[in-house]
């Protein structure tokens, strides 16, 4: 029993980490779609903005599944897979 309790804590903590790594590597290509002007609307990009600032946001908060899929929209509506 405990030892199926260690590989269970084990696995969130390795889980977290690894969201926690992925929200830069997302944000760094947020700003780069954006620097290179991409042809959206106002309301658009207005939305890109908004995520991309709320999925920082989260990331430092440590809600790193929050941030992922926050960052997520941002980068389907600039078109990133």
């Amino acid at each position: 029993m405990k030892l199926r309790t260690l590989i269970a804590v084990l696995m969130f903590t390795l889980a977290g980490s690894a969201f926690a790594n992925h929200c830069p590597m997302d944000m760094k290509k947020i700003d780069e779609a954006l620097a290179n002007k991409p042809n959206l609307s106002e309301a658009q990009m207005a939305d890109v903005k908004k995520w991309r600032a709320e999925g920082e946001a989260l990331h430092k908060a440590g809600k790193h599944g929050e941030s992922v899929e926050t960052l997520g929209k941002a980068m389907k509506a600039l078109g990133i897979n």
